[in-house]
């Protein structure tokens, strides 16, 4: 009779474990959504403040465009707080987050490191546009990214998580509208911050188009 008792405790626990980590699993998807869905909504807010500003050049429009840039960088420094510890919680399960990715009427699959590969690959594109584009705009060049030869190869920042096209055709993305925006010392797909040039997070978002399964 003790050892059935003994049995029946330990199998318990561990569903009682398995529970308790599905719980706190589902708890931080939840975060991490919200999370997301405020950084989003900030990144939308301070593209609404930039406009306003293009607008009338005012400095309390040129204020507010600021206040809503800091904002939405801090909303982003969260969301990405949320994603690397639901990362680390994926990972100490054993398990994958896999991601589908709609290209050119297609879907396929990658995993972790290759959806942040992506992401990357659009932002580092972005950045290197938006300096081409300043280069050619100030040596009064023809104005088109086409001949570029950073965007001709694409593979700035490559690593082999994702298929070399796959990332090609992610980098060039990004890459087109930072020189439209360098090119004409605006900030419509982008935005700067303390860590440099990024792009809207909504604009990332319809370049990758981009679910977790």
């Amino acid at each position: 009779m003790k050892l059935f008792s003994l049995k029946n405790t330990v199998i318990g626990s561990i569903l009682g474990s398995f529970l308790f980590l599905g719980a706190v699993g589902a708890a931080n998807a939840q975060n991490y959504n919200e999370e997301y869905r405020e950084w989003q909504a900030a990144q939308r807010r301070a593209q609404e403040e930039y406009q306003d500003y293009l607008r009338s050049r005012s400095r309390s429009d040129y204020r507010q465009w600021r206040d809503a840039q800091r904002r939405a960088q801090q909303e982003y420094a969260e969301y990405r707080s949320t994603a690397g510890y639901n990362n680390r919680y994926t990972n100490r399960r054993g398990g994958s987050r896999y991601y589908r990715v709609y290209r050119n009427g297609s879907y396929y699959e990658t995993d972790n490191r290759g959806a942040e590969l992506l992401r990357q690959a659009v932002n580092s594109g972005y950045r290197q546009g938006f300096q081409q584009g300043q280069l050619d705009a100030r040596y009064g060049r023809t104005g088109s990214y086409y001949g570029n030869n950073v965007y001709r190869s694409g593979t700035y920042g490559y690593q082999s998580y994702v298929e070399r096209s796959q990332y090609q055709y992610y980098f060039q993305q990004g890459f087109q509208r930072g020189y439209e925006d360098g090119f004409n010392n605006q900030y419509r797909y982008g935005y700067r911050s303390n860590s440099g040039l990024n792009i809207l997070g909504n604009i990332l978002n319809g370049i990758l188009n981009i679910t977790q399964n």
